[in-house]
């Protein structure tokens, strides 16, 4: 072979090596292919898997054809997506008309302008990874069309009562002073040393709060008291009212982020009334809940002041959840004190730093003697009122709603009336739709709320208590004095009658029943009644009523239209027919007595005394009235309470009435009613936790 021979080999590869060389192209383009097959499934599985949870959590259906709306699984507040950053990477493809991150949540919703928009933000960004700001881990995002974006939303809710955020009540300097002062590591000798806790770090000063026990030990004040920095601002706190008595007892505590305090009431026994804590360093959210379930998350700012008193104080639990974010309204980060809500249009993450809190305290030298019974250790195995029994005839009944009802709105009359402002929206509608020159009785009319709604109608009054029929003739109303059983008026001459609020203070079936009767009698054939009576039913249909709220607190609002009342067709109601009507309702009332609504039965025939805006557990019982600027007397339906004040001399004698209800099961209210032979229902519905019907004559 020649040189030049060798030359042109080496500058032609043999057909075997080309052959080779093609092959392993082949291959590694069908192992590229095959690598792109495999995440094309992968992301699919994904997406289906997204799917099912957000119908689990949401209800919300996926859509397989392009829409304006768009869930982004793992774009969530619950795995560390801020809002801030969320927004970044939508708004590359084009103007978002929405953006709703519900709280703890893997997922977000967006709605684009266009369809075009959603469109191309979808192919962009599904299957796609991405890096989270605030930690540095990497996520893939899985996105679905929806058909529109549309979550339950809330308002903010009011703070637990007696509860107060000052902010800015020190400057940064005071700040900074006050963390100097505290030395972590210079005084391990000292009694004042710190204790490291499981989530956070913890100093006493005054008192040493012992967690073993949960209270101080009284005979044993640490040496030096309060830390005298401490001074100047206490001075303040007193000359602007927040405190009544300068507290000789601090904790501070000390929160790294994720770190926290479980939920916990400070001790009665240990504490007077007053606590107030200063957040320095950093802000934090703080949760709030009733012991009916009731929750209030509140952003403490830094350098706000915190103050417990009362309620808030002595029945709310208060606790800080261990973890590295909050979720806040970004529109407020950091700015001002509110409420955090489920208002997912407005919703991010705040990273927390360390804070600081000083808890001043004044420590208590006699029994706690507050008005929440059950949750205070002072009064725990104490004697209480003897409680009235459930009436079992007649005689007994008139007595119980005598001592029980009558005289306490007797009682009560003034500040009862000075809470009854607002007429419910369905009752003014109800009179509004009466033909002009109508007679109507307001049976039951408290202080003539309603009395006034209708200038073309004419209304006349009657209550059972003398006081609150005094009021209503102040505001130049017609009302007497009567009982619904037997009303003094014409049978056959109204035109429509009004019972609201009425008929569930009567303690017996066959009373309720009388009491119904007697509403019809005065009707003239044709003529209308409305009826409400609390619920048994506090929470319908996902709702709570307005009583297991605050009472400044706006019902739930949805981005689409939704009411607070559920009405039922008619054809849901029973047989229309009168032959099966009595046989039907005898049935549901004895089903009614059977099942109970599924409350408690009541223990040895006492009437339990319920605890104000919680769920009801019996359908007859005693519901607390606590009278403001009112009698010392001490009966049978009042008992005397003492409220902490600060000394001894300070506290008050706080009448605590109790009045008797039966609260209303579904179905019973119209099964009373349809018992009744001159009577037909002509509309039931449930009206923010009462049972509601209108009635015809027939």
């Amino acid at each position: 072979m020649t040189a030049g021979g060798g030359g042109a080999g080496a500058g032609c590869p043999p057909r075997h090596g080309r052959f080779l060389q093609n092959t392993s192209m082949e291959t590694e383009t069908s192992e590229d292919h095959l690598k792109v097959q495999k995440m094309k499934k992968k992301v699919l599985r994904k997406q289906v898997r997204a799917q099912h949870t957000l119908m689990r959590h949401e209800g919300i259906k996926c859509i397989s054809h392009a829409t304006q709306s768009l869930v982004i699984a793992n774009a969530g507040l619950g795995n560390g997506m801020s809002r801030q950053q969320l927004l970044r990477i939508l708004e590359e493809y084009g103007a978002m008309e929405t953006l709703l991150m519900p709280p703890n949540k893997p997922y977000s919703f967006v709605k684009y302008r266009t369809t075009e928009e959603a469109n191309k933000a979808f192919n962009a960004l599904n299957g796609k990874e991405v890096t989270l700001e605030d930690c540095g881990q990497k996520i893939v995002l899985y996105i679905n069309f929806v058909e529109k974006v549309s979550l339950q939303n809330a308002v903010p809710t009011s703070l637990p009562p007696g509860l107060m955020v000052i902010e800015k009540i020190i400057s940064p300097e005071e700040e900074r002073r006050m963390l100097e002062s505290i030395d972590w590591k210079g005084d391990e000798d000292t009694q004042n040393a710190q204790k490291t806790l499981k989530h956070r770090r913890v100093k006493h000063f005054g008192y040493e709060f012992r967690y073993d026990n949960n209270n101080v030990d009284k005979d044993k004040p640490l040496p030096g008291g309060l830390p005298e920095i401490c001074n100047p601002f206490l001075e303040k706190c007193l000359k602007q009212g927040y405190i009544k008595h300068k507290p000789d007892q601090l904790t501070v505590n000390q929160y790294e982020p994720g770190q926290g305090i479980p939920p916990h009431t400070d001790t009665h026994s240990a504490f007077e009334d007053e606590i107030i804590s200063l957040s320095l360093g950093a802000e934090i959210v703080m949760d709030f809940k009733h012991p009916d379930g009731h929750t209030v998350a509140i952003l403490l700012p830094r350098c706000s002041l915190l103050v417990m008193t009362g309620e808030s104080r002595y029945l709310w639990t208060h606790g800080i959840t261990p973890r590295k974010y909050d979720v806040i309204q970004a529109s407020e980060l950091g700015h001002k004190v509110r409420t955090i809500t489920a208002d997912v249009g407005d919703l991010t993450l705040n990273r927390r730093e360390t804070r600081t809190s000083f808890t001043f305290r004044k420590v208590r030298r006699s029994p706690c003697n507050c008005i929440y019974p059950s949750v205070c250790d002072s009064q725990k195995g104490q004697q209480r009122p003897v409680q009235p029994s459930f009436p079992q005839n007649e005689m007994e009944a008139s007595k119980l709603e005598q001592e029980y009802v009558h005289k306490v709105y007797e009682e009560i009359a003034t500040h009862f009336s000075s809470t009854r402002h607002s007429p419910w929206p369905q009752i003014v509608e109800f009179l509004r739709s009466l033909p002009a020159g109508s007679i109507v009785a307001d049976i039951g009319c408290g202080n003539g709320k309603y009395l006034g709604i209708n200038k073309d109608l004419y209304m006349v009054g009657c209550d059972r208590s003398k006081n609150l029929v005094d009021i209503c003739g102040e505001k130049h109303f017609q009302a007497f004095v009567c009982d619904a059983l037997s009303v003094p008026i014409r049978s056959g001459s109204c035109d429509a009658c009004i019972s609201i609020a009425v008929i569930h203070h009567f303690s017996t079936a066959e009373r309720r029943l009388a009491t119904i009767r007697e509403l019809a009698r005065l009707l003239r054939p044709g003529g209308t009644a409305l009826i409400y009576v609390w619920a048994m039913e506090q929470e319908y249909k996902n709702q709570k009523s307005k009583y297991l709220k605050e009472k400044n607190d706006s019902k739930n609002k949805d981005k689409e239209m939704n009411t607070g009342t559920t009405q039922r067709p008619l054809s849901d109601q029973g047989p229309v027919n009168s032959s099966q009507d009595s046989a039907w309702s005898d049935q549901l009332l004895k089903d009614l007595k059977d099942e109970s609504c599924g409350a408690k039965p009541v223990a040895d025939l006492r009437l339990p005394v319920h605890t104000n805006r919680t769920s009801f557990h019996s359908q007859d019982l005693l519901v607390p009235w606590h009278l403001k600027g009112g009698t010392k007397k001490k009966e049978g339906s009042v008992d005397t309470v003492l409220v902490p004040g600060g000394s001894k001399e300070s506290q008050e004698l706080s009448p605590v009435f109790h009045r008797y209800y039966h609260v209303f099961c579904e179905g019973e209210l119209e099964a009373v009613c349809r018992s009744l032979d001159c009577v037909r229902v002509q509309k039931s519905y449930y009206d923010q936790g009462n049972w509601c019907v209108i009635l015809e004559k027939l």
